[in-house]
């Protein structure tokens, strides 16, 4: 018996907001959070320490990007404990995710994750994200709290493909780190994302190079 299995009706209903099917995601994504929570009390992974807190704020909030990402490789730099690489891990097929985390205590964790909830999809890099030396490797890179887009593009934009997608997770609308953009790059799309129990303004940024204006 899953210890916060009272949470499976809130979680399965945010599921379905999302058009994401409830189970048996809902129950994976369980098991997840009873082994951050776990954590959490010890290591300190997160400021959230409610495990209700988190359906909303950790795991809706990862999966609100789900439409955006396609099935192939993904990077999720500066993932701390596994937001939103593992919640992607387990609700898109036929992706492979790389979380990239520079915190010992925080990949130690994820490797336990990753071997609990049997992750054959995932791997785990204890790196910067400027230090992962395979350049063009993947076809998404997402962050979800790390940097301004700048930052975020000096430091993992070698990671991309060619015809790769950055897909950067804000809470108000970007606009003036749009405009800070460096050259080489251009914005694709600026969505607003609905995120179930969660107020507040959440916008994905999805980022592509621009061969017109290059860097």
């Amino acid at each position: 018996m899953n210890p916060l299995s009272h949470l499976l009706p809130e979680l399965e209903a945010g599921l379905v907001a999302l058009g994401l099917p409830p189970r048996p995601l809902a129950g994976q994504l369980l098991d997840y959070l009873v082994l951050l929570d776990r954590w959490n009390r010890t290591y300190n992974l997160t400021a959230v320490r409610d495990p209700r807190e988190m359906v909303a704020k950790h795991l809706l909030d990862s999966l609100s990007m789900w439409r955006q990402v396609r099935p192939g490789t993904l990077a999720d730099l500066g993932t701390g404990p596994g937001l939103p690489g593992i919640p992607l891990a387990l609700a898109v097929p036929g992706l492979q995710v790389t979380l990239v985390e520079s915190i010992a205590k925080k990949t130690r964790f994820l490797r336990e994750a990753v071997r609990k909830l049997g992750l054959d999809n995932v791997r785990v890099l204890e790196s910067r994200a400027e230090a992962v030396d395979e350049p063009g490797a993947f076809d998404q890179v997402t962050a979800r709290a790390m940097d301004t887009l700048a930052g975020i593009l000096a430091v993992g934009g070698h990671l991309l493909a060619p015809e790769g997608r950055l897909l950067a997770m804000k809470g108000q609308r970007p606009d003036a780190e749009i405009a800070a953009m460096p050259p080489g790059w251009r914005v694709q799309a600026l969505e607003t994302l609905a995120v179930p129990g969660l107020d507040g303004d959440r916008h994905l940024v999805t980022i592509t190079r621009d061969p017109a204006k290059p860097a």
